[in-house]
C-alpha cells in the first residue's frame, strides 16, 4: 500500500474527533437487501444503512455520483458481524455518515466467494490480518484502497470520516494506492509465489520435508498446530494419515490421534447434539467459537472415518455417528440438500444454546452429579463466562470409568441418560439461527464425508443419506452439464465456482466407488470436462476460481493455498488423477501431474498451507492399486476391502460386466465373486476372497 497514504489515514484516525452517538434506530427502515435470498443479507435488510447487494445498480451509482464504495462482507453465522451490525449499522447517526459519503454494499461471502477472495487478498496486501466482517473501501472503479475487519463504533466513525476526507482532499494519493493494490491483485500466482513446473518424477521421500516442516509446529500435548486460535484444519491430518501409511511413521499417527482425541474431548465438539464448532479460541480446544459450519463437519466426517479405519477407536465411531445424525436431523432439507451453518449466537448471546449453569447440570445429573461433574469439568462457579459451563472432558468415557474403578458399561448408560436430559433442556431454549441456503461445494464435502463414514463403519444409513444428497445435487443444481452454486427457496442460482465443481466431482467419484453405479462416475466426468473447458489455464497449469464467462471483477484469481477447506486447485488435481485412473484417461492424469509439479517446490517451503497438495503428491509418488470386483457378491465383498485404510487405491466393480476400460475382460470366474488387483493395469492372478485380495495389495 502507498506509504504516504497509509500515514495520512493513520494521522487522520488519531486526530479526528469521532461522533459517539448511542442513538440506535428508532424507526423501521427497509433497504434494498429486503429482496435478497441470503439469510446474511436479510439480517441487514432493516438497517438504516442504505445497503445495496453487489450488482450493477450499486456499482453504476458509485460512478455516477463519484463516491467511494464501502463493501462490507460477512456471513450469517459470524459472531463479530452481528456485533458490528448492532453497534454501528443499526445506529442512525453512524448510518447517516455512511449513506452521505459512500455507496454501501453488503456481500454474503458464502454466496459470492469470488468477491470475498479478491478483497480479502487486497486487505492482506495492505498488511492487515484478514477476517470477517471484512470492510473494504473502493474507488468507483472497484479498486480497493483501504480495509480492515471489525471496528468498534468510535473507531468506525473516525475511519469513515478519515476515508471521506482523504478521498475528497487527497484523491491522487487514493487513486495511486488503489492502483498499486489492484496491480498486486492481478499479478500471476506463479510469479507471486515463485512457482515453476519441476520434474514430474515424484518421489515419496520428498514428503519427508513436508512432514518435518509440520512436525516443527505440532502441539504434541493438546494436538493441532502449536498456535491459537486453533482450527481443525482437516487436510493436515489427512496428509499425516497417508504419510504414516507409506512409511509407518508412528509420530505422524500419534499426532493425528492426539489431535482427534483432544478435539473430540474438548468444547469444540458438541456431545449432546453432535457436530463441531468452527474453531477453538484457545490453544487447548476448550472454548469454541460456537458457530457450526457444514464444511468443517463434512471434512471431519472423512477425517474421523479414516482414523477409525486405522485405529478402530470406537470413540471415533461414536463421533462419526453423532455428527452424521446432527447433519441429518438439523442440517438437511427434505429434498436432501444440506444447509450451510448454525449461528454462534442465540437470544443475542454467543454460545447460550450450548452451555449449562451448574444448577442446570445438577438438575439433570441428580445423585450422579459428583461423578459426572468431574467427567465434564463442571465448576461451582462455571468453567466459562457468566457462571456457565462448557462440556469438557479430559478422557474418553471408558478411560474415565476405569481410572475411578467404575463399571464402564454402567457409566456409559448413565452418561447417555444425562445426555438425554441435557438435550431435553435445550428444547426450551431459543435455537441458534440457521443459514438455510444450500451450497454445492459444501454439500460435496459432506457427500464425501458420508461415503468415507460408510466405508469405515459399514453403516448403511450413511450411504442412504449420501445418495439422497447426490440425487438432490444432480436434480437441482446441475443444468446442461453446468453446476450452480446456490439453492434457496426452491431455485438454483449463481453459476458454480471452481470450489463447487471440485467438491461435487470428488463426492460423485467417491460415491461411484461406494456403489459401483456408473451413473455417478459419468456425472463426475461431465462436470470435470466442463470445469476444464471453463476454468483451466493452459499457460499456468492451474484453474481459475471463476469461469471464463463469469462476472468480470477487477482480478481473476486462482486459489492455490489449502486452508480450512483445501484449495479448489488441489482438489481438482486430485479429481483429475482419480478420474484419470478410473476412466483410463491419460489427459486427465497428465494435467494432474502438471499441476502438482507446478506447486511441488512451494509445497516444501509453505507446507502448512499446502497439505492437500501433499496428499495429491502422495498419490503420484505411490503406486495406485486398482481393485476390480466382479460377481454376484461384489458389493458385500467391496465393503470388506473398503473398511481398511488404503489411501492409494481406486475401486471398480460390477455384477457381471461394464464398459469401463479397466474392467475389460474382467469376469467372475467359476461362478465366484472375483478380485483383480492391478497396478497401472498390470494385474496379479485373480483371487476369490477379500483376505486374499488384501494380501496382494502392497
Amino acid at each position: 500500500m502507498n506509504k504516504l497514504f497509509s500515514l495520512i489515514i493513520i494521522a487522520t484516525l488519531l486526530s479526528c474527533q469521532g461522533q459517539n452517538s448511542d442513538k440506535m434506530s428508532e424507526h423501521q427502515h427497509t433497504n434494498r437487501l429486503v429482496d435478497a435470498s441470503s439469510p446474511y443479507l436479510l439480517q441487514h435488510a432493516h438497517n438504516p444503512v442504505d445497503w445495496y447487494p453487489w450488482g450493477e445498480e450499486a456499482l453504476e451509482k458509485a460512478k455516477k455520483e463519484d463516491k467511494p464504495i464501502l463493501v462490507s462482507i460477512g456471513y450469517a453465522a459470524c459472531h463479530w458481524c452481528h456485533v458490528m451490525e448492532r453497534e454501528s449499522f443499526e445506529n442512525d447517526s453512524i448510518a447517516a455518515i455512511m449513506n452521505a459519503n459512500f455507496i454501501c454494499i453488503k456481500v454474503d461471502r458464502e454466496e459470492r466467494p469470488d468477491v470475498d477472495q479478491v478483497y480479502m487478498e487486497a486487505v492482506q496486501a495492505m498488511g492487515v490480518n484478514g477476517g470477517w466482517p471484512l470492510n473494504v473501501f473502493l474507488t468507483p472503479e472497484q479498486k480497493p484502497f483501504y480495509g480492515g475487519t471489525y471496528f468498534p463504533p468510535n473507531s468506525w466513525v473516525k475511519l469513515l470520516n478519515s476515508i471521506h476526507k482523504a478521498y475528497t482532499e487527497d484523491r491522487d494519493k487514493v487513486e495511486s494506492s488503489a492502483n498499486q493494490v489492484t496491480g498486486s491483485l492481478n499479478a500471476s500466482e506463479l510469479e507471486k509465489y515463485g512457482m515453476v513446473m519441476g520434474e514430474k518424477a515424484f518421489k515419496i521421500e520428498q514428503l519427508d520435508t513436508v512432514f518435518q516442516n509440520l512436525a516443527n509446529n505440532f502441539d504434541r500435548k493438546f494436538g493441532g498446530m502449536n498456535r491459537s486460535p486453533k482450527f481443525p484444519m482437516p487436510s493436515i491430518w489427512e496428509f499425516l494419515l497417508k504419510y504414516h501409511s507409506s512409511n509407518n511413521n508412528q509420530e505422524a499417527l500419534n499426532q493425528v490421534v492426539t489431535t482427534l482425541d483432544r478435539m473430540g474431548q474438548g468444547g469444540i465438539y458438541d456431545p449432546i447434539d453432535g457436530g463441531f464448532a468452527r474453531y477453538s479460541v484457545d490453544g487447548i480446544w476448550h472454548v469454541p467459537h460456537f458457530e457450526k459450519m457444514l464444511y468443517d463437519n463434512g471434512q471431519l466426517l472423512s477425517l474421523y472415518a479414516n482414523a477409525y479405519a486405522i485405529t478402530k477407536n470406537e470413540n471415533y465411531a461414536q463421533i462419526i455417528e453423532a455428527t452424521a445424525n446432527w447433519i441429518k436431523n438439523e442440517m438437511t432439507h427434505e429434498n436432501g440438500g444440506f444447509y450451510s451453518s448454525l449461528d454462534a449466537d442465540s437470544d443475542g448471546e454467543e454460545g447460550k444454546y450450548y452451555v449449562y449453569s451448574t444448577d442446570e447440570f445438577k438438575k439433570v445429573a441428580g445423585d450422579q452429579y459428583e461423578v459426572f461433574s468431574n467427567f465434564y469439568n463442571i465448576a461451582d462457579t462455571g468453567n466459562w463466562e457468566h457462571g456457565n459451563n462448557i462440556l469438557l472432558k479430559e478422557q474418553w468415557p471408558d478411560q474415565f470409568a476405569s481410572s475411578r474403578n467404575l463399571d464402564p458399561t454402567e457409566f456409559n448408560m448413565q452418561l447417555q441418560k444425562i445426555h438425554v436430559g441435557l438435550k431435553e433442556m435445550r428444547k426450551d431454549r431459543i435455537r441458534p439461527g440457521l443459514d438455510d441456503k444450500i451450497l454445492a461445494g459444501w454439500n460435496g464435502l459432506v457427500l464425501k464425508g458420508l461415503v468415507d463414514a460408510y466405508d469405515a463403519t459399514g453403516k448403511e444409513s450413511y450411504l442412504e443419506l449420501a445418495l439422497k444428497n447426490a440425487n438432490f445435487i444432480e436434480k437441482e443444481l446441475i443444468q446442461e452439464e453446468r453446476l450452480f452454486r446456490l439453492h434457496k427457496d426452491g431455485k438454483a442460482s449463481i453459476p458454480g465456482y471452481l470450489e463447487d465443481y471440485a467438491a461435487v466431482i470428488k463426492g460423485f467419484s467417491a460415491l461411484y466407488q461406494a456403489t459401483f453405479d456408473e451413473k455417478w462416475l459419468r456425472a463426475a466426468d461431465k462436470l470435470l470436462r466442463t470445469a476444464v473447458a471453463d476454468f483451466y489455464d493452459e499457460k499456468e497449469n492451474l484453474f481459475f476460481f471463476t469461469a471464463q464467462d463469469a462476472e468480470q471483477l477487477i482480478a481473476r484469481k486462482k486459489e492455490v493455498f489449502d486452508n480450512v477447506i483445501p484449495s479448489s486447485n488441489s482438489i481438482m488435481a486430485e479429481n483429475l488423477y482419480i478420474l484419470g485412473v478410473l476412466l483410463d484417461n491419460t489427459e486427465y492424469k497428465q494435467k494432474s501431474e502438471s499441476m502438482v509439479a507446478t506447486v511441488a517446490s512451494l509445497m516444501q517451503q509453505e507446507s502448512g498451507y499446502l497439505t492437500n497438495w501433499a496428499s495429491v503428491f502422495f498419490m503420484h509418488a505411490q503406486p495406485t492399486v486398482e481393485v476390480v470386483i466382479v460377481g454376484n457378491d461384489y458389493l458385500a465383498q467391496r465393503k470388506l476391502i473398503a473398511e481398511n485404510f488404503i489411501p492409494n487405491k481406486v475401486m471398480l466393480g460390477a455384477k457381471d460386466s461394464s464398459t469401463l476400460a479397466l474392467m475389460e475382460n474382467r469376469y467372475a470366474l467359476d461362478g465366484k465373486t472375483t478380485f483383480y488387483i492391478c497396478y497401472n493395469k498390470a494385474c496379479k492372478l485373480p483371487v476369490f476372497t477379500s483376505n486374499e485380495a488384501l494380501n496382494l495389495i502392497d
